[in-house]
């Protein structure tokens, strides 16, 4: 009985402070980085935001009931609407001295070229995003090819991680790598992803938390920052929240770029187009938001993206996180469609917020260069 009481006494205070420390964040000042710190409670971290909300399972039977409008149309149809560009080796082996040169390989996956060096973002160059690869359903598979193979990569300096969902962080990318790339590729992970990496035979990992950052060793002058987003992790049943999650700014002079990560909306954009805006380039996440009563807690849409793109006072934008993996109801190609909607409704010219088609390669530069 006493033990029950206890047991009760905790989890009443843990809500209660959990409580209090959300409505400390929300009320914070947005020039104030520390208000946006990640809770970490019994060994999980959770949102500041009162704005989150994980769904429940008895919300799952109800998603499953959401009509599907997806509507992806055959591989000939695919050609003609989300053509998979050849990237142009030269353009990759000779990128400009200035700005930043940016190839969508699909999905979150870019190849970026910036101050020297080339970075990957949460590489998937697999074909599912099932736990499972080789028992994986069709649903699960990548609707569109991989734009290049690891093999026709530039030598990559480093990774950029942002979580650990199977769309983001794929374990048979992570192995070809580190095969080809070994101990000079540097892995950038969120705090509680360093042992995953270790086990995968990676050992050039750093962990950060948010707020964190680092100047590159590679002599390059550019830094490395870890900033929140609201989004959640978990790769199996008991790892709920072990490991945190972001995005990622890189800094040098004038030139910065934006990897947003997966994320929900929320007031922190607003603190790091503070800090760290206006930006050269930010690829900011544009599809996966449907039904959105259920997708609102983790994806932003795409009128969402157009504010964020507003609040980080970013001079260039590309939408990413679309066009690739079918992982909710919208239609295919409504990402694209419904940003150039909002784009016009804001009066945001259509250059300074784009999509790219896989494999294509351009080079972006603050607008007074």
């Amino acid at each position: 009985m006493i033990a029950a009481v206890s047991r009760i006494c905790c989890q009443q205070y843990i809500k209660q402070f959990t409580s209090i420390y959300r409505n400390l964040a929300s009320a914070s000042s947005s020039t104030n980085a520390q208000c946006a710190q990640p809770l970490y409670l019994n060994g999980r971290y959770e949102s500041p935001w009162r704005t989150w909300e994980m769904p429940s399972f008895s919300t799952l039977g109800k998603v499953l009931q959401e009509k599907d409008n997806s509507s992806i149309p055959s591989q000939q149809e695919l050609d003609k609407t989300l053509p998979v560009l050849t990237p142009n080796k030269a353009l990759l082996a000779n990128p400009p001295a200035t700005g930043i040169q940016a190839t969508w390989l699909g999905h979150a996956s870019l190849l970026i070229q910036m101050n020297g060096i080339n970075i990957l973002t949460d590489p998937v160059f697999g074909d599912t995003t099932f736990p499972i690869p080789s028992i994986s359903p069709s649903s699960f598979k990548r609707y569109r090819p991989v734009a290049m193979t690891i093999r026709d990569l530039p030598p990559i300096h480093a990774v950029l991680i942002s979580h650990n969902h199977y769309d983001h962080l794929d374990y048979p990318s992570v192995v070809g790598l580190n095969r080809r790339f070994g101990h000079t590729l540097r892995w950038l992970t969120p705090m509680g992803l360093k042992s995953w990496f270790k086990d995968s035979g990676c050992d050039n990992v750093r962990e950060f938390t948010w707020w964190e950052e680092e100047l590159s060793p590679l002599g390059d002058g550019t830094t490395f920052t870890f900033v929140p987003s609201q989004h959640w992790c978990r790769r199996g049943i008991k790892d709920f929240n072990k490991v945190l999650w972001g995005g990622w700014v890189l800094r040098k002079g004038d030139t910065s770029f934006y990897f947003v990560g997966d994320t929900a909306y929320c007031d922190v954009f607003s603190q790091i187009g503070h800090l760290y805006g206006p930006f050269t380039l930010a690829a900011i996440p544009i599809g996966a938001y449907e039904p959105r009563w259920f997708m609102k807690m983790s994806h932003i849409n795409p009128e969402e993206a157009v504010g964020v793109h507003k609040m980080i006072r970013s001079e260039n934008s590309i939408g990413i996180h679309w066009g690739t993996f079918k992982l909710t109801t919208e239609f295919y190609l409504e990402p694209r469609d419904k940003l150039k909607e909002e784009l016009e409704r804001e009066n945001i010219s259509l250059d300074q917020f784009t999509t790219m088609s896989h494999g294509e390669t351009r080079h972006f530069t603050n607008h007074l260069s």
